[in-house]
């Protein structure tokens, strides 16, 4: 027997009526999102220190399509239902959902948030900003240097293989 994942995977409509009912509960929420494309310690820090900002963490992850758009051809490099079920493994995580935009702000509309977290690379400035501002949120920027990258592990992959 298969065990289930730890997080529910629901589209942003299901994930909205979620947060609803979470917050009539009087749980406090914190989004994190990304394109998570290859998990790797980096992510799972970021995604520990996001979940300590709320009691719930709520985490978003680019369709295949943004990711393409964000990242470049040949990106992603595994489908987002795969790497949404990578999350949902994680215990630090409550919830995950697959958006289609490049940024969060449909998101952060939707789920109304306490927090939104972004990772160290975003200290000088998040692009979903001023969406944060008109919901009433706080931004937290949480985890530890941007040591690690999906594109840095490409380049070494690619010289291992050379």
């Amino acid at each position: 027997m298969t065990r289930p994942l730890a997080a529910p995977i629901l589209p942003p409509d299901e994930a909205a009526t979620w947060a609803r009912a979470r917050r009539g509960e009087g749980c406090t929420l914190a989004l994190a999102n990304g394109c998570f494309e290859l998990l790797h310690v980096g992510h799972v820090r970021f995604l520990q220190a996001a979940a300590e900002q709320a009691d719930l963490l709520i985490v978003g992850v680019n369709d295949d399509a943004s990711v393409g758009a964000l990242k470049g051809p040949g990106r992603p490099l595994v489908p987002a239902p795969e790497r949404a079920a990578v999350i949902a493994a994680l215990r630090c995580v409550d919830l995950v959902t697959i958006f289609p935009e490049r940024t969060a702000d449909g998101l952060l509309y939707a789920l109304h948030p306490d927090v939104h977290c972004k990772g160290p690379d975003y200290a000088g400035g998040v692009p979903e900003g001023e969406t944060v501002r008109a919901i009433g949120a706080r931004i937290a920027i949480v985890g530890g240097p941007k040591d690690h990258s999906v594109t840095r592990l490409l380049h070494r992959i690619r010289e291992v293989v050379r």
